[in-house]
């Protein structure tokens, strides 16, 4: 995979304006994850844990496929709060690393007014590019 960060977009901060990847891979599409454990419960009320937990739930089945962090492509994080998000970075940051290291792929934040368990704060999708 290759980065695309046009200089004209300027330098981005976690994240990456484009991955470039070749048709050699298997592509890898990971369903929405929500902070659930393996009973469909929530794992706390707190905004970061259940973003750790989400997280830790898109690598459960990266790993599952054979992958790992940085053959992620794209990163789709649907918060129903925004602002908490912004709020929150820096502790959002530590959990990104802890489940990513320091790969940055392409990443979009969306907010919604409301996820699949109604206290759901944080869904993360992705697609992932697997050796062949």
């Amino acid at each position: 995979m290759e980065f695309i960060n046009p200089e004209s977009l300027g330098a981005p901060s976690g994240y990456a304006n484009g991955l470039l990847t070749d048709a050699g891979g298997r592509l890898l599409f990971i369903a929405g994850q929500i902070a659930w454990n393996e009973n469909h419960e929530i794992v706390s009320k707190d905004f970061v844990d259940q973003f750790d937990k989400a997280l830790e739930n898109v690598m459960t089945v990266v790993h599952a496929a054979g992958g790992e962090p940085s053959n992620i492509a794209r990163l789709v994080i649907y918060v129903t709060d925004k602002i908490e998000y912004r709020e929150r970075t820096s502790e959002v940051g530590e959990r990104y690393r802890k489940h990513m290291g320091k790969h940055f792929p392409a990443m979009v934040l969306v907010q919604v007014r409301g996820l699949l368990d109604d206290a759901a704060k944080v869904e993360i999708e992705g697609i992932a590019v697997l050796p062949a």
